[in-house]
């Protein structure tokens, strides 16, 4: 078998690693000193806002996997109730614990299920249709730990301008060594169902098409408000200002993936418009509500 052909082993000897590597972040190896905790939350809040509610939103997020997902391989259950839940938790309740300190109101997670996921999980049940939404499952992890891991490395290099030393070393940087191997996870397994010729052209297509309407940026849920908030934080970070570069980042895996008939396609349309629907929902209503 070729080196480069990812197999279930391959991939569970990277969550094993994952595990053993990276412990969750404990909240007593936090120093929550901040120099100026009022610059820091004019120029950081909303992000830092967003940033924990989505993280503290991983337990809704294992209950959808749960509906999505009804027979759920062994490595994927290994991976997101050994590994990513432990450390995504941590994640929320340590920037959480930071808001609170710069005066900021607690995150509020959304913990409803949507009903497209209560619909797909109604016929996920059908063995072909379970395929597709593995695939899907494996194409938003890795769009949304892309965004993290763009988000955490431009959150850490701002608070490292403003010499906040103690974030920067004991929140932010453990926090986004963590992102790259979950981005990791769900690149591999979403190559190896490729590679393995899991999906048949019918089945390919079908996950085309719903990817295609379905596509959301991180922590968005199907809310408008989310959508703007999301605008929030791109203008926060300065990645407004470069959104073709970004769409690339967040949306180089299914071009390769989903859309590797149409040469030289860096990323899906849909991605470069969800990002711009994002900014546009955020200037609309004058910034974050």
């Amino acid at each position: 078998m070729p080196r480069d052909v990812i197999t279930q082993q391959k991939i569970e000897e990277h969550v094993e690693r994952l595990g053993e590597m990276h412990p969750p972040v404990a909240l007593g190896s936090v120093d929550r000193t901040i120099n100026r905790p009022d610059v820091v939350r004019d120029r950081y809040g909303d992000v830092l806002e967003y940033l924990a509610r989505v993280e503290l939103e991983v337990d809704r997020n294992v209950l959808e996997l749960l509906v999505l997902l009804p027979e759920v391989s062994e490595v994927d259950r290994f991976f997101y109730e050994d590994v990513w839940q432990p450390q995504e938790i941590q994640h929320g309740l340590i920037l959480d614990r930071v808001q609170l300190d710069l005066g900021l109101p607690a995150a509020e997670p959304l913990m409803e299920i949507q009903m497209s996921m209560k619909v797909l999980g109604a016929l996920a049940h059908i063995p072909a249709i379970q395929d597709i939404a593995r695939l899907l499952y494996y194409l938003t992890g890795a769009s949304t730990e892309r965004q993290a891991v763009l988000a955490y490395n431009t959150l850490n290099k701002g608070l490292q301008e403003l010499g906040e030393d103690a974030l920067v070393n004991t929140v932010v940087t453990p926090i986004k060594r963590q992102e790259p191997g979950h981005f990791a996870f769900y690149q591999m397994s979403a190559t190896s169902l490729i590679q393995h010729n899991v999906l048949s052209p019918w089945q390919l297509f079908l996950a085309r098409e719903m990817r295609s309407f379905s596509y959301t940026l991180v922590g968005v849920n199907g809310r408008k408000r989310y959508l703007g908030d999301m605008g929030g934080v791109m203008v926060g970070l300065g990645l407004d200002t470069q959104l073709e570069a970004y769409a690339k980042e967040i949306g180089r895996l299914e071009a390769r993936l989903l859309w590797a008939g149409r040469k030289g396609l860096e990323y899906p349309q849909y991605v470069l418009d969800a990002l711009h629907d994002s900014l546009s929902m955020y200037r609309e209503r004058g910034g974050l509500t």
